[in-house]
């Protein structure tokens, strides 16, 4: 069984016991995007979605994440998680605080998540980013096909 298998198998568990369980170990180079597919490289600008019952989904990049729900909606019982760019600090991304900037990320959307506004602005990355609702993230528009 893959890493990512007891991973997984074990989240299953705990959240199948207890409910929404919180965020997953994720590990740079072995785990996958859900959306991209691509590798994921840096914890920093990770993201990943839990809900009791299914298989964690992670993400790579704050964008992924977007584009995902744009797909598929966060479920009721699920709960988006993101990592503080500055501190690495796992956060729900209800109250996150979110930053279009140019700085790079693995798939190129310059999102980047913060605890809140002091971690934002202690964060070099951010400097001359513009603050993005977290409704812009967590519920963005549908694409039409």
């Amino acid at each position: 069984m893959t890493r990512t298998a007891v991973v997984a198998t074990s989240c299953l568990l705990a959240a199948a016991c207890v409910g929404a369980a919180g965020p997953v170990a994720i590990a740079p180079g072995a785990d996958l995007c859900a959306s991209c597919r691509m590798a994921v490289v840096a914890l920093a600008t990770a993201a990943e979605i839990i809900a009791p019952g299914e298989e964690p989904l992670i993400f790579d990049d704050v964008g992924c994440l977007r584009d995902h729900l744009a797909r598929t909606p966060l479920a009721g019982n699920a709960v988006a998680y993101v990592a503080d760019h500055r501190t690495g600090t796992w956060l729900d991304a209800r109250v996150a605080v979110f930053a279009s900037t140019t700085a790079s990320t693995p798939m190129g959307s310059g999102l980047l998540a913060y605890a809140d506004a002091g971690s934002r602005d202690a964060d070099p990355a951010a400097r001359g980013g513009v603050p993005v609702p977290s409704d812009a993230i967590l519920q963005p528009p549908r694409k039409t096909p």
